[in-house]
């Protein structure tokens, strides 16, 4: 049975924040920013985040982990939204301003499995880290 897209793009946040086996509290905290502010989860019900956020660790704890959990999420997103999921994923790794190996390995296999193109990542990579700058 496929994910509902917006389970897909939680999934996709919260493997990124759980690939280095470590989800800080900064990245908890994004991807609930995230949620409660991007237009695409205008109608999303916030209460049932936490649930799917577990419902994914378990998968990622099955015999396809990783692969099987992206495989899952690239058959339940719409093209019109593969950019915007790898955006939302993004966001969670760049959030704490540095990238962990572990994390560029999961943006890689995500950008595989989303089959995005270089711009388009370049594009979005660029935008995140121009928005969390700041001034110190």
């Amino acid at each position: 049975m496929p994910l509902p897209p917006h389970e897909a793009l939680i999934h996709l946040m919260v493997i990124t924040s759980a690939s280095d086996r470590d989800m800080t509290d900064v990245e908890l905290a994004r991807i609930g920013d995230v949620v409660r502010s991007w237009p695409v989860f205008e109608d999303f019900d916030h209460d049932r985040l936490v649930g799917i956020a577990q419902d994914c660790q378990k998968l990622l704890h099955e015999k396809d982990g990783l692969e099987g959990v992206l495989a899952h999420v690239a058959e339940a997103l719409p093209e019109r939204l593969l950019d915007t999921a790898y955006a939302a994923a993004f966001e969670v790794a760049a959030v704490d301003l540095e990238m962990r190996l572990e994390e560029v390995r999961v943006l890689q296999l995500i950008r595989r499995q989303l089959d995005l193109d270089t711009l388009t990542v370049a594009a979005i990579a660029r935008a995140a880290k121009a928005r969390l700058r700041t001034l110190t």
